[in-house]
């Protein structure tokens, strides 16, 4: 097939926006944006990358394409963020056209819980699979969570159970195979914590040590945990800790905020609170706790 041949099969698996500020999408050169009023726009993008954060022989294209859109809607959903649209840049090999529709029909079944749409992207030849998810949200002017908003006194919460996307990919069974495959943003909850003072927040995608630890350099705190933490049945201290790919949310809420135990679905746990900047970023049970998260260059 060729590429406009695989460009309209995309826009009939796409089907029409109902975002009405989405004025134009496939097709064009550009897709044109008539933003909302009294609305930021939030925008992010991620990679995913054949060997790196799957292969081929233990994610299906289908698998691939819902995590490649879920990992830049973790992104608006730490901003508190509800998405608007998607651009989807997409390369592979020669011989492997008939990956892009299962592909485009794992991403686009996410995007239509999510209420995003497919504004437009780009197709190329690579030896290897790579694809790159640009994703545009909105929130209420003013009213977007930041890495660097955290105050001292705050606490310290994580939405859901955490270590289970590792404990996944090192079994290759059950459930947790399953949300390692296919995680899943957790955008109704970073919507639902705007209600609640909530200002600063992430999503945790490299585990929580670093991620934690880069909350704290942007707001210039440090952070003290304690146990226990809500680890995920099977999973193990390490997998909580530094395994990564679980994507729920990290956030800070003034002490005097009383949090529900659940918000969207989803239990809320207290793991610590926010103190003056020292010379260890997180302690952990009054034990410095190092960042082992995953980083690409390190």
């Amino acid at each position: 097939m060729s590429e406009l041949g695989l460009i309209e099969k995309i826009r009939q698996l796409a089907g029409t926006s109902t975002h009405k500020s989405l004025v134009q999408s496939i097709g064009d050169d550009c897709a044109i944006l008539r933003p909302p009023k009294n609305r930021d726009l939030v925008f992010t993008t991620d990679f995913v990358l054949e060997n790196r954060h799957f292969t081929l022989d233990t994610h299906s294209p289908a698998d691939i394409g819902h995590k490649a859109l879920a990992r830049s809607l973790s992104d608006l959903a730490a901003m508190g963020a509800e998405p608007l649209f998607c651009l989807v840049s997409l390369a592979i090999p020669a011989a492997a056209q008939s990956f892009v529709p299962n592909f485009y029909k794992g991403l686009l079944s996410l995007a239509r819980q999510h209420n995003i749409s497919l504004a437009g992207g780009d197709l190329a030849q690579f030896p290897s699979v790579m694809a790159d998810v640009m994703c545009c949200g909105t929130v209420p002017t003013g009213k977007a969570f930041l890495r660097g908003a955290a105050k001292l006194g705050d606490f310290i919460y994580v939405t859901g159970a955490l270590g289970n996307s590792a404990k996944g990919f090192r079994t290759r069974r059950g459930a947790a195979w399953k949300q390692h495959r296919r995680p899943e943003p957790r955008v109704a909850a970073g919507i639902a914590l705007r209600r609640f003072g909530v200002r600063c927040a992430m999503d945790m995608s490299d585990g929580l040590s670093l991620d934690l630890a880069r909350l704290c350099t942007e707001s210039n705190v440090s952070a003290s945990l304690h146990a226990p933490l809500p680890i995920a049945p099977g999973a193990t201290l390490d997998d909580a800790l530094h395994g990564g790919e679980d994507y729920e949310l990290l956030f800070t809420a003034p002490a005097r905020k009383k949090l529900p135990p659940e918000i969207a679905g989803l239990r809320i746990t207290k793991i610590g609170s926010i103190i003056p900047r020292q010379s260890v970023s997180i302690t952990l049970d009054e034990q410095p706790l190092p960042p082992k998260g995953f980083d690409h260059f390190a």
